[in-house]
């Protein structure tokens, strides 16, 4: 790690700072955590069969903290699901390995229904990437009906909705989920400012210029940073002062 100092510090005076430590500590501890969540079926598994062993062995008591703690595994593992590890991969956009996660749940329908949502809604995005439309419209719907944890991800889940008809060309359904994700709220400015450009665009389809020109203002006000949606803003700049309305 490099330490910027005003002048040269002896070597032995240099000590990692404090918030290293902890982050050090924390990134250990968050380790641990995701090898806890990816092993405690079969941790649930072991304990249990060691308690059922000194339950013979001896007796009931001495056996029953190993039973719980089983028990509270197996049922983590079933009710709440490998969801966390995925973080990681989507973090590094490595969506193989994300699908894996996904993959290794067997039986979805018993995850806890927030849980269960976000599942299907994390389906859906994959299947977007693969541009497997179908699919996507499918798992992200399941993940709606369900109900998001927060009005925020509800709100981006169904501007993904949205976005998904606009490449099937279904301009209908597109502004019908784009106007419910900004009524519901969105996340952060590039989400807004994203659906609003998309609101732009229906609208230009339909003539509608002036109703056009005012989604793209709103869009131009949140000044967005990620350079897919500032191309966008410039590409539309260029003919939109020349519409009517």
């Amino acid at each position: 790690m490099m330490l910027k100092t005003k002048g040269l510090v002896p070597a032995k005076t240099l000590s990692l700072p404090s918030s290293e430590i902890i982050f050090g500590l924390k990134s250990e501890k968050m380790k641990f955590y995701n090898l806890l969540i990816k092993y405690r079926l079969w941790i649930g598994i072991i304990l249990i069969a060691f308690g059922i062993y000194v339950n013979y062995a001896g007796s009931f008591w001495p056996a029953f903290p190993l039973y719980l703690v089983g028990v509270v595994l197996i049922a983590g593992h079933f009710f709440f699901g490998p969801l966390r590890l995925i973080q990681e991969y989507m973090e590094n956009g490595d969506m193989e390995g994300a699908e894996k996660v996904l993959g290794s749940i067997q039986f979805p329908n018993l995850l806890y229904k927030p849980i269960r949502s976000v599942y299907y809604t994390l389906k859906g995005n994959i299947a977007m990437m693969k541009q497997d439309f179908d699919g996507a419209e499918k798992n992200m719907k399941k993940g709606l009906d369900l109900g998001m944890p927060m009005k925020e991800a509800e709100g981006a889940s169904m501007l993904q909705m949205g976005m998904l008809h606009m490449q099937k060309n279904d301009l209908k359904q597109a502004e019908s989920y784009i106007r419910g994700a900004i009524r519901k709220g969105l996340p952060d400015k590039e989400n807004e400012a994203a659906a609003y450009l998309q609101m732009c665009s229906i609208m230009m389809n339909k003539r509608e210029f002036r109703a056009a020109k005012d989604f793209f203002r709103k869009a131009k006000a949140l000044k967005p940073t990620t350079s897919q949606i500032v191309d966008q803003i410039k590409q539309i700049e260029k003919y939109i002062s020349r519409m009517p309305g």
